[in-house]
Formats: structure tokens, C-alpha cells, sequence
């Protein structure tokens, strides 16, 4: 049944008939399709307000859900719902595999129109809650109210100290607890929460931007048991600076890193901004087998540290590396992967656009006593090029880790002009991964595809596939 009210299109008691890309449901009403956002999963019925219609599909918001899907488990988050971090916590976790592990075969088969070996099971994360190493948290003066809290009639503080609401860049919903990161993280926001409404410190105002003086918190825990700690102030008070960081020294001195940036920009990246080291060390170490990483406050490192080191084992094992054999490793990072594999190989090249992960990669070489690599840092584009390989020589094994945008054609054409043996290609995005094993198909035929599930109750997949040269 269709209503309109004022200029939104409304249906009411749809049902929800299956999953689709990024975290959404769909249905068909009118001979079109209907792209579903909220917490509904196929079988339940619920009432659509259309946010987009088009000649072939409509786009909808999902309210009055009636539950009824045989997917569903109990969530135990009490910010399910609003809170956009954790959409697919109302789905169990073995229907979350299956439909992230069709995600890779579908990307695969559709996009990639290539010939393809039995796609194996999706390697699921032996955590599903508590399984990342950092969180960002947002100081605000714009909470977010829920309905329920605007129907109760209490009276709220404006303060918040939590996620963005989806959509949504300047409201923030303050947390009570998080079921992503382990303790102290809850424990270390919740105090300083605390703690600075007590000194009435402001918390930074988004869109007039001269008011508040806390705008971000950063926690990152290892699996050393190293804890780094990174404050934002939106400028420079000393007063308020000393009393927020001696506060979190004292209340919590198993911080191993505690450090503070000033940041007076319109925006929260700090990665040109001087990272001013409070206590502590200036970095964690994340270990992985016998090998120790590095990791400061702008270092990148994969957030699932479990799961990572299995991403990385089956990236080994695909390489299949000799002792004679030389080694790219695309899109390096911090060097993770390219120190991983490198007592395996004659040698390891990795290549960064990032300057200072690149710095970040050499001192992971130079910590662990690996000699064997070397890093540049460029664009890819430019960087990898035929003179590159000319001058440095030509790689047996490519290793390729690219962002989701995946890999620019110019890459893709350098890769099938040097002409290695083998590439394993680690992708967080299994669509673009699909469109470069396309191009790489005149050379290269896929030999092995694993997914990986890095992000429990997300709709995010990790895959990992061989290709041998013809």
C-alpha cells in the first residue's frame, strides 16, 4: 500500500526479500528495485519512506519493522540502529559469512568474466566483537538525541564524545560502551568524559569552529599490550592541555603512549600537524611471529591484528616464494607485509605514496634485522613504471594491496610488461579487484581465490587471490 506525505513516498508493510551490496536489503514494488537502508534482513516486513526514485530503481529508508527473518540474532549493543558502526550486528554471524563470501563470487563472476577456480570458504575472524585495535572518538557540542530521548522528556547535555551519525558530519552520538575495541578503551572515554565535564572544559563546536577545545580522541591497543592514547585540541591552552593529559596519566598509567596534537584546521587529519609526545613512547609495537612493528600516532596498520596476520599467512602461502626470487610489494604501507614475506626472498622492493609510511616501513626493516628490502615512495602511477623496472630489475613475485579504489591501469599495464611469474592481489574491495583481474586476464590466470572476513557485523570483505603467468 502506497501513501504520500508531503513529498515522501511511503509503503507500508513491504517485504524484505534479500541482501545487497553495502550493508543494504532490497525489494521490488512496482517493477523496480528498491535499495533498503536500516536494520531489517530478508523476511521481515517494514515500511519504506523513499529517499531517491529513478526509472529502475527507488531508494528507501526502512521504519515500523516487523522482525521475522531467520537471520536475525539478539543485538547487545544499545546504540544498534543509530550508531553506524556495527549495521549487520541484527544478522548471525554465519549468515554474515555466507553473504560476504557471495559478495567475492558475485564481484568475481559478474565483473571479472574470467575463468575461476572453486572459490573457497570465507576464513572467518575467531572474534566477532573486541577484534579492533583503534577507535577514534569525536568531541562535540552537537549530540545527537534519539527519538526515544526526545520522547522522554529528560533534558540532555548537548556534549558528546563519540561516532558521527551516518550521513550526518556534524552531529555526533555519544557512547556508552563500544563493542569493537577492548578494554581500557571504554574505560579511558568514559573517564574522560567524565572528567571534562567536571572541569567544564568545551568540547570543539564543527560548524563554528572558534568555539571548544577537545575534538578527537584516538586509542590504539597492541597485541604486546602496548596502549597509545592520542588527544586533539582544537588550540594551543596549556593550562587545559596539562590538566587533560596529567589527568589520563595518572588514572591510567598502563598508557604506554600518551601524546597530543594541536590542530586549528577546519577538519580532524593531523598527518601534517607535529604529533607532540606526552609519556611514554612515541609508538606501540604490534608483534607477528617473531617480527615487531612499529606503530605510531600516523601510522597505518591493519585494524584487525588477529585477522591481519591470517590475511597475511595466506598472502605468504600464495606467493609461494624461493630464495631466489625478487619481490614488489605494491601499496606497502608501513611495510607490513613486504617485512613478512622477506626472509623468504632474495630481496623485497615496496612501494608507498605515503612519505611517512615509508619512513615507518625502513625502521620496521631496520628493528627486526631484515636487510633484504627496500621502499619509495611516489605515486604509483608515476613511480611504477618501465624505467622503475628497468633500473631496480624486473620482479619474480608481485604483491599488490591497493586501496579500494583499486589499482589505476597504468599499474595494471606495467604489471603485464614485466611480466612476473605470480601476483597476489589483497583487496578490501572485491569490485575494482574484479575489474583489474579482467585487464591482468590477457596475461594471467586466476589459480586461487580465499575471502577473508577482517570486519565482523559489517558488510566488508577482504580477498586474497594467485594469479599465475600463462
Amino acid at each position: 500500500m502506497k501513501k504520500k506525505k508531503k513529498e515522501n513516498i511511503i509503503f507500508e508493510n513491504v517485504l524484505i526479500e534479500n541482501f545487497a551490496a553495502e550493508a543494504k536489503c532490497i525489494s521490488r514494488i512496482e517493477d523496480k528495485v528498491v535499495f533498503i537502508d536500516g536494520p531489517v534482513a530478508p523476511g521481515d516486513y517494514a515500511d519504506l519512506r523513499v529517499t531517491k526514485s529513478k526509472s529502475s530503481f527507488m531508494e528507501a529508508t526502512a521504519f515500523n519493522i516487523r522482525p521475522n527473518s531467520e537471520y536475525r540474532t539478539q543485538t547487545i549493543c544499545s546504540h544498534f540502529g543509530t550508531c553506524g558502526g556495527c549495521k549487520w550486528q541484527h544478522i548471525d554471524y554465519q549468515t554474515q559469512l555466507t553473504f560476504k563470501h557471495k559478495q567475492v563470487v558475485d564481484a568475481l563472476e559478474r565483473i571479472a568474466k574470467v575463468e575461476l577456480p572453486e572459490i573457497k570458504s570465507i576464513f572467518p575472524s575467531s572474534e566477532t566483537f573486541y577484534y579492533r585495535n583503534k577507535l577514534e572518538y569525536t568531541f562535540s557540542q552537537n549530540r545527537w538525541l534519539t527519538q526515544a530521548q526526545i520522547d522522554s522528556g529528560e533534558s540532555f547535555s548537548r556534549n558528546a564524545l563519540g561516532f558521527h551519525i551516518p550521513k550526518r558530519y556534524d552531529k555526533i552520538l555519544d557512547i556508552d560502551h563500544c563493542y569493537l575495541q577492548p578494554d581500557p578503551s571504554n574505560a579511558i572515554r568514559l573517564a574522560l568524559r567524565d572528567f571534562t565535564a567536571a572541569n567544564n572544559l568545551d568540547y570543539y563546536e564543527q560548524v563554528r569552529q572558534e568555539k571548544g577545545a577537545l575534538r578527537n580522541l584516538i586509542i590504539r591497543t597492541a597485541s604486546s599490550g602496548d596502549l597509545m592514547v592520542v588527544v586533539q585540541f582544537a588550540y594551543c591552552q596549556p593550562e587545559d592541555i596539562d590538566l587533560v593529559m596529567n589527568f589520563l596519566a595518572d588514572k591510567f598509567p598502563e598508557i604506554t603512549s600518551l601524546n597530543y596534537v594541536i590542530n586549528t584546521k577546519g577538519n580532524d587529519t593531523f598527518f601534517d600537524l607535529e604529533i607532540v609526545n606526552f609519556k611514554g613512547l612515541p609508538y606501540i609495537v604490534e608483534e607477528m611471529e617473531d617480527l615487531k612493528f612499529r606503530v605510531g600516532p600516523k601510522s597505518f596498520f591493519q585494524t584487525n591484528s588477529k585477522q591481519a596476520y591470517e590475511l597475511y599467512k595466506i598472502t605468504r602461502e600464495y606467493a609461494d616464494i624461493q630464495a631466489n626470487d625478487f619481490v614488489y610489494d605494491l601499496y606497502t604501507g608501513t611495510g607490513t607485509i613486504a617485512n613478512f614475506v622477506a626472509r623468504q626472498a632474495k630481496k623485497v622492493i615496496g612501494l608507498e605514496y605515503v612519505e611517512m609510511a615509508v619512513e615507518d616501513a625502513r625502521v620496521n626493516s631496520q628493528i627486526n634485522n631484515i636487510t633484504n628490502t627496500e621502499f619509495y615512495a611516489g605515486d604509483m602511477r608515476k613511480l611504477l613504471s618501465s624505467e622503475f623496472v628497468n633500473k631496480h630489475g624486473r620482479p619474480d613475485i608481485v604483491i599488490t594491496d591497493p586501496p579500494r579504489a583499486g589499482m589505476d591501469e597504468p599499474v595494471v599495464r606495467t604489471l603485464l610488461e614485466a611480466s612476473p611469474k605470480r601476483i597476489v592481489y589483497v583487496s578490501c574491495n572485491p569490485a575494482t579487484q574484479a575489474r583489474d583481474l579482467a585487464l591482468l586476464d590477457e596475461k594471467y590466470q586466476v589459480t586461487s581465490v580465499q575471502p577473508v572476513d577482517m570486519f565482523p557485523q559489517t558488510h566488508h570483505v577482504e580477498n586474497v587471490v594467485r594469479l599465475d603467468l600463462r
